[in-house]
């Protein structure tokens, strides 16, 4: 039998961390075992439910490399199933009109409550014989006596009394379904072997189990993954950081990383932290996911982006670079692909995040007037550099090309005509050149430039000074 699996968000935000990785452990189950991944999209809380946020866990999806291969499917074009299967618990019994109003069944909670029992419906419509037509109802399951035991393919073996089950509703007054039913119903009717789900739907599985068996359909098997923490051990949130998968993307992250590091939660193959997505498929199991919540440290996911920044090709990390590089470089001027792939081999060990290395690659982009330059650094090593930098330009417009063959000897002149150390006049060309007390090799950043060039913004530099 083929395994068939699935990931179903409610389309009210972005696609989350937590969402992401419920995600990453269905794409992966399905990958490794030749199965098929569903995508559906369960929008039927039509007030919170927004095409925005559809678009958004598309997006994230699309960007965290997650295929799909059926769906997007969408509840909301399902209701007229839905109806089908709640006429059908009726027209069995298995499920019962309720006439209750509001006031009546917050009075009836209101008298469990004094008298010590749990605030639940107490089945006072499961015999009605009389069925007003012009009073709305809701229709609820009819829960039996005894308990139901499933057995969590990450957490054991789980019993819930059933008297711990109220009769819950099934479709609201106006006629919707709700949350529970049309999980099972799609579950089924979409073939899903095995449901792997957030553990916060854990108190959901024993009512679910109710609906399949009460409309006679095989259950399939569980396993509900542990919640991710915040660094506190607390349910992780907003006020840990940003929780947008999207915004991981924004920062500068790459999507291998992200997967990486959502694996490594709860998850684990012995002590081997760095995964690529095709080992990632070849050694998921469900028997590896641990019982115990992740803990989300950023830090461990900025130092796995620097580890695939630095593994990345040069061509393929300026075309990662390039979109954020766009952004801070004015459309006036040309940002040549191969002087930026050239440049990547300098840039790739020192930066950790994409928007790291679009922001150092920045300076070699723009005209020489527009850099940008630290007022600190410029006071400190252009202004007290000046002599040095002017007989820089005198000697290097003697040579027909800069690389460090022909620089070395020009050095090795201004230091010893001015006795100073090497670092005195690197740091005011670092400054002349990108603005930043920091870059490459001097020698590998004036052969990038050009003769050309490095004359250009080691004049405007003087000329700034002036």
């Amino acid at each position: 039998m083929q395994e068939r699996v699935r990931f179903a968000p409610s389309p009210t935000g972005y696609l989350h961390v937590g969402g992401a990785r419920t995600a990453l452990f269905n794409w992966l189950y399905a990958r490794k075992t030749g199965g098929k991944f569903i995508l559906r999209i369960e929008d039927t809380d039509l007030e919170r439910s927004t095409e925005e946020s559809v678009n958004a866990i598309l997006e994230g999806m699309k960007w965290l490399g997650m295929d799909w291969d059926e769906g997007p499917f969408y509840q909301t074009e399902r209701m007229d199933i839905y109806k089908k299967y709640i006429e059908q618990l009726l027209e069995s019994g298995a499920a019962y009109k309720c006439y209750c109003t509001t006031e009546e069944l917050d009075a009836m909670r209101e008298k469990l409550k004094e008298e010590g029992k749990k605030p639940q419906y107490d089945g006072r419509c499961r015999n009605r014989t009389e069925f007003p037509e012009d009073k709305p109802f809701v229709v609820r399951l009819r829960i039996p006596e005894g308990a139901v035991t499933f057995n969590d393919l990450i957490k054991g073996s789980i019993t819930v009394n059933n008297a711990e089950i109220d009769d819950f509703i099934l479709a609201r007054s106006d006629g919707s379904p709700t949350y529970n039913f049309t999980v099972v119903v799609d579950d089924y009717l979409m073939g899903m072997t095995k449901i792997i789900r957030g553990d916060d739907h854990v108190n959901n599985t024993p009512k679910q189990i109710h609906i399949y068996n009460a409309l006679g359909w095989k259950v399939p098997d569980f396993a509900h993954v542990p919640m991710i923490l915040g660094s506190d051990k607390t349910r992780l949130s907003k006020r840990h950081g940003a929780t947008s998968v999207m915004a991981y993307y924004e920062m500068g992250y790459l999507h291998e990383a992200m997967l990486n590091y959502l694996l490594r939660l709860s998850w684990s193959y012995g002590d081997k932290e760095i995964f690529s997505i095709d080992e990632m498929q070849e050694l998921f199991t469900i028997d590896n996911i641990g019982r115990s919540p992740g803990v989300f440290n950023p830090d461990k996911l900025l130092w796995l982006n620097a580890h695939y920044i630095k593994e990345k090709n040069d061509e393929d990390l300026a075309e990662l670079v390039f979109p954020f590089l766009r952004k801070i470089v004015s459309e006036d001027n040309k940002i040549e692909r191969e002087a930026l792939i050239k440049l990547m081999p300098h840039l790739k060990d020192r930066g950790k995040l994409l928007t790291e290395i679009a922001e150092m690659a920045q300076p070699y982009f723009v005209k020489a007037e527009e850099l940008v330059y630290d007022e600190a650094g410029f006071e400190k090593f252009v202004v007290a550099g000046k002599e040095y930098l002017e007989e820089l330009i005198s000697e290097i417009k003697e040579l027909d090309e800069l690389n460090e063959k022909t620089l070395t000897p020009v050095f090795e002149n201004i230091l010893k005509k001015f006795n100073i150390k090497f670092l005195k006049i690197a740091q005011a060309l670092r400054v002349s050149f990108t603005g930043k007390t920091f870059s490459p090799g001097i020698f590998e950043v004036m052969e990038f430039l050009g003769k050309e060039e490095v004359i250009k913004r080691v004049q405007a530099a003087l000329n700034k000074i002036s």
